[in-house]
């Protein structure tokens, strides 16, 4: 049994960071290791998924930046566990999707709304309360499940339908873990920070780099999206980069010394 795990689990650690950044560029051979690493293998790309994704981690910081109780912390993260996990099994198994580049810009826009929210932005600029902060954590939940599907649905899941789920739900059981590992560390380095005199000093500083962080990520995005939408209009014209080519020939046969320097 252990012969088997090991090197299954060492397969998943190998190819979980790179397939999940390069899917839509897995070799044939990989997508068919993936399907015969079994379910340890999804549990283990979720995993990855999770503690790589920058924009999930982010928005979850922020989410538990204020909470000091331990049930306020499980309300809003079980909130948040059962948006994602909603869309992401649904529409993956439904095969719903869209382009991932604009699904991860409008994510990141959760990460700006969260830093926002917590330096009191909606009291500031527009004389109101914060929207229900459950509701919104609900429902960024969702958008951020759609995201991981979009990903997952890069990945080879196979043909048969009960095989498809089970890969599913095993992506959503990697991704808990790694929520879970994630904000142990974040809940256990903001309780230290709080006992601080710098926590008070700095807190709003810290959410303002949030929302940075998030326009950061946004712009990143809406880059990746340009690219892909339109990728001819960042590549070097063939024909113009051989005119370049020959002129520099051209310079270099009018001055020798060029190539002495």
């Amino acid at each position: 049994m252990y012969k088997r795990l090991f090197p299954g689990l060492a397969a998943a650690l190998a190819l979980g960071a790179p397939l999940l950044a390069l899917a839509h560029g897995i070799s044939e051979a990989d997508q068919q290791r993936m399907l015969d690493g079994g379910y340890l293998m999804y549990i283990m790309l979720g995993a990855t998924h999770m503690l790589t994704g920058y924009d999930h981690l982010l928005f979850l910081f922020g989410v538990v930046f204020f909470l000091t109780g331990f049930r306020d912390i499980a309300k809003f993260v079980t909130v948040f566990t059962l948006g994602h996990s909603i869309t992401l099994i649904l529409a993956t198994f439904l095969q719903i999707t869209w382009n991932f580049y604009l699904v991860d810009a409008i994510i990141a826009i959760s990460v700006i709304y969260k830093g926002f929210d917590n330096n009191g932005g909606f009291q500031k600029y527009f004389d109101m309360k914060s929207p229900n902060l459950l509701a919104a954590v609900f429902g960024f939940g969702l958008l951020h499940g759609f995201g991981l599907s979009t990903r997952l649905q890069q990945l080879p899941l196979g043909d048969d339908s009960a095989a498809i789920l089970g890969r599913i739900l095993s992506f959503n059981v990697g991704v808990e873990i790694g929520q879970i590992l994630a904000l142990c560390v974040m809940v256990g380095l903001l309780a230290l920070w709080r006992r601080r005199p710098s926590f008070k000093r700095f807190s709003y500083a810290a959410n303002l780099a949030l929302v940075y962080a998030g326009a950061l990520l946004l712009l990143m995005q809406l880059h990746g999206y340009q690219h892909d939408a339109d990728p001819d209009s960042f590549r070097f014209p063939s024909q113009e980069h051989r005119h370049a080519h020959e002129d520099m020939d051209i310079e270099k046969a009018a001055d020798p010394s060029r190539d002495k320097l």
